[in-house]
């Protein structure tokens, strides 16, 4: 477990990131057709996992805009957008900011949020993902992970970038 904030309030995840340098844990989240993508969906592939609580704040808002743009200019690497969102909202988000170049991921119906414990278990946003980002290289091992301690603070763009380069 760990102590994250919000603004100031404390709030604890389910558990802690996977490790660098370890396989990444399995996953299943629900893309915006409501097809079910899995860490093998992305095999081959750089995959940053940008895990956040809704679509509908500001940072997170802003996190999935900045990743839109910088991965427009990296070769072999897909940016999987992870919330508790349905994939209908992710989808409305995207479209109306024209963002084409993430994808989006809901753990609706899906143990995402334990798996990778940034499950938030107290706290204002109780049941929601904190704020992290988890970067697996395209043979399946962790080569990033942060969990940002302020909710409301956006990650580290430049070392996520750095983990794949």
């Amino acid at each position: 477990m760990a102590t994250i904030s919000l603004r100031g309030t404390p709030a604890t995840t389910s558990g802690e990131l996977p490790t660098v340098g370890t396989p990444a844990p399995d996953f299943s989240v629900t893309k915006a057709d409501l097809s079910e993508a899995t860490l093998a969906t992305y095999a081959g592939k750089n995959l940053i996992l940008n895990i956040y609580p809704s679509i509908d704040t500001p940072t997170c808002a802003q996190s999935t805009r900045r990743f839109n743009e910088d991965v427009a200019a990296m070769d072999n690497t897909v940016v999987l957008c992870v919330s508790a969102d349905l994939p209908f909202a992710q989808s409305r988000f995207c479209g109306a900011e024209g963002l084409d170049q993430v994808e989006t991921g809901s753990t609706f119906r899906s143990g995402f949020a334990l798996d990778y414990g940034v499950q938030m278990v107290d706290g204002p946003l109780q049941g929601l993902t904190a704020r992290a980002v988890v970067v697996v290289s395209p043979e399946g091992i962790v080569t990033h992970a942060e969990l940002v301690p302020e909710i409301a603070q956006e990650p580290d763009y430049a070392a996520a970038k750095a983990a794949i380069q």
